[in-house]
């Protein structure tokens, strides 16, 4: 099913949780994306796994859904993103592990990680995935 209408609104129920939870222009960007992949590798994990790259390169996950990037900033939030296509290298899960450590430690109090004033910056980045992981499992079972 298209994650757009005819009239390129998009279709909330056609949309991951967490983007649906997130703000229009997330969602914008994760349906045009997937809608031109779907028409071109199909309507599978490809399609989807495209829409993500192209969303994760404007925002970030936090929590239970995702905003932008802070400062308007674009591009890879990781080494696996900037690679780009298939690889081995580990993903952050959403997290933008290029951000300054100062904006991982205000996102990390936001979702009040234990013991983050005491994190490397890449522990925060672990951290971080961690609550998101958690907050969505709990936002998926209300």
């Amino acid at each position: 099913m298209p994650a757009t209408t005819k009239r390129g609104k998009v279709r909330k129920e056609a949309l991951p949780s967490t983007i649906a939870r997130s703000d229009p222009k997330a969602q914008e960007t994760y349906a045009k994306t997937h809608d031109a992949a779907a028409e071109q590798y199909g309507d599978g994990e490809r399609a989807h796994r495209t829409a993500f790259a192209s969303l994760k390169r404007t925002h970030e996950k936090v929590g239970d859904h995702w905003q932008p990037k802070e400062g308007g900033a674009h591009g890879p939030s990781d080494d696996r993103a900037e690679k780009r296509g298939l690889n081995n290298l580990q993903g952050a899960g959403g997290v933008d592990a290029r951000a300054s450590k100062e904006h991982l430690m205000s996102l990390a109090r936001e979702l009040d990680v234990k013991g983050r004033s005491r994190m490397t910056k890449d522990e925060l980045v672990e951290a971080l995935m961690k609550a998101n992981r958690r907050e969505t499992s709990r936002a998926s079972r209300r």
